[in-house]
C-alpha cells in the first residue's frame, strides 16, 4: 500500500523530484548565505556615535589638522619620502573615499532617529487622547456634581426650613396660629374630635 502511496504522490515519469515534508512543529533550518550576516542594530548604533562624531567641532579640528600635515609633509619633506605629490591625488582620493563612507552613515542615523521620533510621536498622540479623554469624563463627573448640589440641601436652606417650624411651633403653642386650627380640622376629620 506504501508503494501505491508513493506512485499516487510521484507517478513514474515524473521529472522533478519529490518535495520533503515541512514539519511545522520545529523550526526551519537556517540557510547558508555567501553573504555576510551583521546585526543591524549592532551596525545601527555604530553608524549614530560615527554619526555623531562626524557633527562634532572636534572632527573638524582633527580633519583641519591632519590635511594640513598631509599638504605640508607633501610640500616640504624630501622627495623620496612624499607620498602624494603637488596636485595631491591621493589626498582627494582619501577624502571622496571618507566622504563616501559618511553620508551613508550619517542617513542611516538620521533614519533610526526618524523611526525614534515616530514612535514618540505615536505614543505622544496616544498621552494626548488619553489625556483629553480623562479632562473630558472629569468635566462630564463635574457638571454632574453641580447639578445635583443644586438639589441637595444647602446649610443656609436647612437652617431657613428650621427657622420657619420653630416659627410654627411658637405660633402652635401660643394656640393662635394656623396651625393650631389646622390640627383641630384634621381632628375631626378623624372622627376624634372632643
Amino acid at each position: 500500500m506504501a508503494a501505491d502511496d508513493r506512485d499516487r504522490r510521484h507517478p513514474p515519469g515524473a521529472t522533478a523530484a519529490p518535495r520533503r515534508r515541512v514539519r511545522l512543529d520545529q523550526p526551519r533550518a537556517p540557510r547558508r548565505s555567501l553573504l555576510p550576516t551583521y546585526d543591524p542594530e549592532a551596525f545601527g548604533k555604530f553608524s549614530e556615535r560615527i554619526a555623531r562624531f562626524l557633527g562634532t567641532g572636534r572632527f573638524i579640528v582633527w580633519m583641519t589638522v591632519l590635511i594640513i600635515m598631509w599638504v605640508l609633509w607633501n610640500v616640504f619633506a624630501p622627495k623620496d619620502m612624499r607620498f602624494d605629490n603637488y596636485p595631491f591625488i591621493f589626498l582627494t582620493l582619501m577624502l571622496s573615499l571618507q566622504a563616501s563612507y559618511a553620508a551613508p552613515l550619517i542617513l542611516l542615523a538620521q533614519n533610526r532617529q526618524d523611526d525614534r521620533d515616530r514612535v514618540n510621536l505615536e505614543q505622544d498622540r496616544k498621552q494626548n487622547e488619553r489625556s483629553i479623554a480623562d479632562t473630558e469624563y472629569l468635566t462630564r463627573e463635574v457638571a454632574a456634581l453641580r447639578m445635583n448640589l443644586g438639589e441637595v440641601a444647602t446649610r443656609d436652606w436647612i437652617r431657613s426650613e428650621l427657622q420657619d417650624l420653630l416659627k410654627e411651633i411658637e405660633e402652635r403653642q401660643a394656640g393662635h396660629g394656623p396651625g393650631r386650627q389646622a390640627d383641630r380640622r384634621s381632628d375631626e376629620g378623624d372622627g376624634r374630635g372632643r
